[in-house]
């Protein structure tokens, strides 16, 4: 699995850091999302695909490679 966030449409939600705090976090200073692992374990990809479904901006995209 590959990961890849558009900074642009974040809207600073945090649903994804909820969901999956070891891949996502968010900037200080605006709250937009910051990508800690583009290539998460494999123990980790339910939450990732989970906090790709919650996001309310569709920031996050994922691909299975």
């Amino acid at each position: 699995m590959k990961i890849t966030v558009d900074e642009d449409k974040c809207c600073g939600a945090g649903s994804c850091v909820l969901a999956a705090p070891e891949v996502f976090d968010q900037r200080d200073e605006d709250g937009v999302v910051l990508l800690l692992e583009a290539e998460p374990a494999e123990h980790l990809r339910p939450a990732v695909r989970e906090a790709a479904n919650v996001c309310p901006a569709a920031a996050i995209s994922l691909s299975e490679a």
